[in-house]
């Protein structure tokens, strides 16, 4: 991964006032964790958005990421609530846990940081490395749908939230995108409004790869899996030309 794309990071407390309690991934993923023996892996797990329910359920977890602050929220985290996770800090493309899993998972649309042909395929052959034979790999990521990818680059409204601190915060996002390298820069522009209305701005940034369905085929192929099943949410619905996400069920072959 691209150790400059991790702004958006940064600040694990921020990350988890506006991401913690989203967890769409949950249900789909137990389904599959019952028919599953041993521990999982949970890649890119930042805080425990989704390793910390998936243990609270009774599973054996490891959390594996990249960025030290989000592991260290998640520690926190799962050492106040009593949970055995395992927290590793590695890159995703250069994994070396020393256990092999029959259930890998990715979410939050983490796929996307692997902003290369080589980067993806690095990543894709590790996580065939770390899984048994007939082992299941499930991960999502970002549609590129016209709508998606063609946004105007200029300053658009996106969502309010107030926060812990009783703040309101308005969300704005400029997105621009590189059509030869299949990358959308993204800047996300947070305004906190005080009682006496004054304004706070934060910006941050990042970078994410966009992969069309054929070619995330043949991707997946070539580093060693079978595509089970292809949704268009974590609810099982059918992937069409208006879906916003992918999710992908894949069997190491």
């Amino acid at each position: 991964m691209v150790l400059d794309n991790f702004e958006e990071y940064d600040d694990p407390v921020l990350y988890d006032k506006e991401n913690e309690f989203y967890i769409p991934e949950l249900p789909f993923l137990l389904k599959w964790a019952s028919k599953k023996k041993g521990t999982i892996i949970d890649l890119a797990c930042g805080t425990g958005r989704v390793t910390i329910p998936m243990s609270q359920n009774g599973y054996t977890l490891i959390g594996v990421d990249i960025h030290k602050g989000m592991l260290k929220e998640a520690k926190n985290k799962s050492t106040n609530l009593d949970l055995p996770i395992e927290w590793i800090e590695q890159d995703g493309t250069q994994l070396n846990l020393n256990v092999k899993s029959s259930f890998i998972y990715s979410v939050g649309n983490s796929f996307q940081h692997f902003l290369t042909n080589e980067a993806q395929d690095q990543f894709l052959s590790s996580v065939n490395n770390h899984l048994e034979h007939d082992g299941v790999f499930i991960f999502g990521t970002r549609f590129p749908s016209v709508e998606e990818l063609l946004q105007p680059s200029k300053e658009e409204y996106w969502k309010t939230y107030t926060d812990s601190d009783a703040l309101t915060v308005d969300v704005y996002t400029i997105s621009d995108y590189d059509s030869l390298t299949q990358i959308q820069h993204y800047t996300t522009i947070r305004k906190y409004r005080n009682a006496d209305g004054k304004v706070n701005e934060k910006r941050t940034h990042i970078n994410l790869r966009y992969v069309f369905p054929k070619e995330m085929e043949r991707i997946l192929s070539i580093n060693g899996f079978e595509v089970l099943h292809l949704y268009s949410n974590w609810e099982e619905s059918p992937i069409t030309q208006n879906s916003t996400e992918m999710v992908y069920v894949c069997k190491k072959i």
